[in-house]
């Protein structure tokens, strides 16, 4: 297993932690989330386990690509990305700023959602990129058509600048500074006190 990267406690849902994907030993779990009809937005859902594998290792040996596990009180929960747009597609369709950092998360899907559980997990990910002082701005490209996640995204301070064209989707490019989310994270916490 590997090394905690980051932790947080949330208030109401206890302790997050953040490790590196181990490649060998996470594989059949990660495909069990990436092929689950929840996770459809990922496009993974006929991928082997192989594939998978070596999708996780690929990351691993890229320097600009990290791939993290979630934890929720010890128990996998959530999946997390972080990327350099330049290298990636969508670093094609704008223009990059240095200290931007591509994301993408996906929660573990479940038959018993917890409410406010996937706003808990996307904040741990913000606090995780926004604790390295080299990132200027998060930026995400989700399917437009994944409505969920947009609102997600909105709660933690993303704004929408364009809808763009990306290899198998038309995707919602959005952003968010350090300064909005920690005007959105304030929001949240000024709504669920009074």
């Amino acid at each position: 297993m590997s090394t905690a990267l980051f932790t947080r406690t949330d208030d109401r849902l206890g302790r997050f932690t953040v490790r590196a994907v181990d490649p060998a030993t996470d594989t059949p779990l990660l495909h069990r989330w990436l092929t689950h009809p929840k996770s459809a937005f990922w496009l993974m859902q006929n991928t082997t386990q192989d594939e998978v594998r070596r999708y996780f290792e690929a990351i691993a040996a890229a320097p600009a690509h990290h791939a993290y596990l979630g934890l929720h009180d010890g128990n996998p929960a959530f999946l997390a990305e972080r990327y350099d747009p330049a290298a990636e597609a969508v670093g094609e369709v704008y223009p990059v700023r240095e200290g931007d950092v591509g994301m993408h998360f996906l929660t573990a899907p479940t038959d018993t959602p917890r409410h406010g559980f996937t706003l808990a997990v996307i904040t741990t990910v913000m606090e995780l990129l926004f604790a390295d002082p080299a990132t200027h701005r998060v930026v995400v490209e989700p399917d437009a058509r994944n409505r969920p996640v947009h609102a997600l995204n909105t709660a933690v301070g993303f704004e929408v600048a364009a809808t763009v064209e990306l290899p198998g989707k038309a995707a919602l490019l959005s952003f968010c500074t350090r300064d909005q989310y920690t005007a959105a994270t304030l929001r949240q916490h000024t709504a669920t006190t009074d």
